[in-house]
Formats: C-alpha cells, structure tokens, sequence
C-alpha cells in the first residue's frame, strides 16, 4: 500500500475537512484552476478556429497559389492573357503537394439595374473550376452550369444582391469598357443561379462569377488563353516552400504569389492570435499556480501537528511532502474536471449554434468559429498538471523546515 497516498485520500474525504479553515481557500483554488482551463480551452479553440476558417475562405476563393504573367500590373483585372498550354496544366505533376490547379480571367463591368449601379469585376471560370470550395457559402439558388456551351448563369454575392435589389431568377446587364475607350462598352446579360456570402468583405462587395469565355469573346483571346492559374495544395503550414517549389516549375515571364503575400495584411493580423493565445495560457498558468500555492501553504499550516507526528514516528521529509502534493494534485485535477467540462460544453454550444456572432466585416466571419481538437485539450491539462506540480514543489519544501517537538506543541 502506498502509505501517503492512503493518507491523503483519508485527509481528502474526511468529514471535518470539508468545514476546516482551508475550506474557501480550497474552494477558491479549484475555482481557479476550472476558469483557467475554461479560458485557456476556449481561447486556442477559436483562437485557431478563426485562423483556419478565414484561411480556408480566402482560398476558397482565390486558391494556396495564383501564377500570373510577370508584370507591372497590380490590379484584380487580367490585361495580358497567359496561355493554358503549360506543362502544369492540366495536372501539377512535378509538385506532388499540389492538388489542384484550375484557370481564371477577371474582367471590371459596371453592372446597371432600374434603381442602382454597381462596379464589379466578373471572375470567369471554366469546367475545371472547383465548386466543391465555394458551394458552403451559397445560401440560395444553385451553382452555374458551364460544362456545356456559354451561357449567362452567374453566382454574385448577397452584399451585392441587396444593394443591386436583386434575387435568384433575375437578369441584369452588366457593361465592360473596352481598352479602346472610343468605342462602345461590351454588354452582357446575365442571369442570378446563386447567391454566396463568404463574408470577406473584399470579394463579396467586388466579385461576380461567370463563364470565363464570356471575357474570352470580350477581349478577343483565343481559347486556350486565360488570365491565370489559381493552385491548390494540401498543406497550408507549408505554403511558403510550396509556393518556391511551384516558382521553379514556372518560366522566366510568369509569377507566382501566394495568397499569404497578396493578402499579407490578414495574415499578419492572423499571426497576432498566435500571441494572443501564448500571453493568456501563460496568464492562466500562473493565477492558478499562486492559487493552488496559497491552497498548499494553508493546508501545511492547517495539519503542523500531524506533521510533527508522522515525522516523530520517522516519516522521511519526502514522504510527508507527498501527502500534500498528493493532495494538492487532487485539488488540480477536481478543478481540471470541471474546467474541462463546462469549457467543452460552451465550445460545442458555439458550435452547433453559433450563439456569439461577429461583424464579417472586421473579422471576416458571421459568427466565432470554433476548432475542438481532442489532442490541444490533452496538451493544455498536462501543461498545466506539469506547471502547477512542480511550482508545488517549492512551497512544500517548507515541511523540511518544521521541527516535530515545535509542531506537536503547535497551537
């Protein structure tokens, strides 16, 4: 039988214990390590939450990796076509990590309606334009249909629906100035199938998508030229050096950017989350660390004479000390329990009902997302179990201290 351990589950579930002097101390240490692993639970899981699902909304839309003509041109809107016929198109094969690769062209229009005009940019796309990623943000209607000949079916974005006071059925031409601003703009036609709202502010107030012969026809390309290539990989972590592998497979007049670098204002402001999450574990840690010391330090006080006792019958310094980590290990683990269960519970809440909502437009997302990943749970209780055990270990030293003829004249 371990004899300390059998010590401390008798001080544990003793009646007495429970209205002795240290019983708010205790309570207030538990309390304390529960919120702590409720704030440290919630704040990785939508701290990495909402880095995931903006990085997959922004992908969604723009792919891991866009190849373009290398030029001076900084704007949305395709000048120079680039022609579909590379080695990487139609499969990347020479980039095993590349999943994906699809071509695009954008063109700007004016889209014109009875009441209200809006500039837009029409991002064509063809029959091997991966729907898979938008199709969760389309909130009614349907998606186009381009696997036949052109036509007029477009999917625009709700911001732009409500603004325009346009739904799924209705038509609307839209006029696209030629580079030869002489002459008369280009009119289009087309027809509401669908309306997303991915809540990137950036492309639901810009973008429309279309048939990408449509802007083909408009500025005379053959068929095989389109404006650029947009790649998908299958491990975001490592963008960057697929991104350079994905440069070496391209020739000396095409660029590649990946969507870290063109939208490098998001993912710096994403990076700050990493240390957002670092400062309150770490606050976390240590109020529940001082917490359960004070809670330590009392229960030695509490039982001075016991220990004088013990040490008197020859109980070693270590072994007295391992009844009170024991414990105190017993105090970390109830508050664990319950900080696990009531942080989990408010998690999956989030998740199925999406109880707290936030403005897309400084967060890009409608409500709080949540990630709950069993092994980032299992790390934050052995974090903490490990952090506060041997904090514990340096207060208990104090037992080395006590005389046995003092503490068992204590009062």
């Amino acid at each position: 039988m371990n004899l300390e351990y059998f010590i401390a589950k008798r001080l544990i579930t003793a009646k007495h214990y429970k209205s002795s002097i240290s019983a708010p101390i205790i309570k207030i240490a538990i309390s304390a390590i529960a919120i702590g692993m409720i704030m440290m639970i919630v704040s990785v899981a939508t701290g990495i939450g909402l880095q995931q699902k903006i990085r997959e909304k922004v992908s969604a839309f723009n792919g891991h990796i866009i190849i373009s003509n290398y030029d001076n041109n900084q704007s949305e809107v395709t000048l120079v076509p680039l022609s579909k016929k590379q080695n990487f198109y139609p499969k990347f094969n020479s980039v095993p990590e590349v999943t994906h690769i699809q071509a695009i062209a954008s063109k700007a229009g004016i889209i014109r309606t009875e009441t209200a005009f809006e500039g837009i940019i029409l991002k064509g796309v063809g029959t091997d334009y991966q729907w898979d990623n938008i199709k969760d943000y389309v909130i009614s209607g349907r998606l186009p249909d381009f696997s036949k000949g052109i036509n007029q079916e477009v999917v625009i974005s709700q911001f732009l629906a409500n603004r325009l006071n346009l739904k799924v059925g209705d038509s609307f031409n839209t006029f696209f100035i030629k580079e030869d601003q002489n002459q008369l703009p280009n009119s289009r036609r087309f027809k509401i199938t669908g309306i997303f709202n991915s809540g990137f502010q950036e492309f639901d107030a810009t973008y429309i998508i279309g048939d990408i012969r449509h802007i083909q026809r408009m500025n005379k390309w053959k068929p095989d030229q389109i404006g650029a290539f947009e790649v998908f990989v299958n491990d975001f972590n490592n963008i960057e050096a697929i991104g350079e592998k994905v440069y070496e497979q391209t020739t000396s007049t095409q660029d590649t950017r990946t969507i870290v670098e063109k939208y490098s204002y998001i993912f710096e402001w994403l990076k700050l989350f990493d240390f957002n999450i670092i400062i309150i574990l770490a606050v976390m840690i240590i109020v529940a660390t001082i917490n359960m010391v004070v809670a330590l330090l009392v229960l030695i006080l509490e039982r001075t004479q016991m220990i004088g006792i013990l040490k008197a019958l020859g109980a070693s310094n270590w072994s007295v000390r391992k009844i009170f980590l024991y414990n105190a290990l017993y105090l970390i683990i109830r508050g664990l329990f319950w900080g696990n269960l009531i942080g989990i519970s408010l998690l999956l809440i989030q998740q199925y009902f999406g109880i707290i909502t936030l403005n897309p437009e400084n967060y890009y997302v409608n409500k709080a997302p949540v990630y709950l990943n069993w092994a980032y749970v299992v790390l934050l209780n052995l974090l903490t179990i490990t952090v506060c055990f041997l904090v514990l270990l340096i207060p208990s030293y104090i037992i080395t201290k006590i005389s046995p003829v003092k503490a068992i004249r204590f009062d």
